[in-house]
């Protein structure tokens, strides 16, 4: 699936996906959760990835 199909699919804009995958834009829940039904996935799929180390890092103070 390309970006631009995700977008549509989820109801976003192209960039804003493009900017997801970037780590430039952090989703909101309601993002997440539109993005899990274009995907077909559960929620905790999508962020299943970080762990707190992972999401202490990400966070600037």
């Amino acid at each position: 699936m390309t970006q631009e199909e995700l977008a549509d699919a989820a109801g976003l804009a192209g960039p804003y996906v493009s900017d997801m995958e970037r780590g430039l834009k952090v989703p909101s829940l309601t993002t997440l959760l539109r993005l899990s039904v274009a995907l077909d996935c559960k929620v905790t799929e999508l962020v299943s990835v970080f762990n707190k180390t992972d999401v202490r890092a990400l966070v600037r103070e």
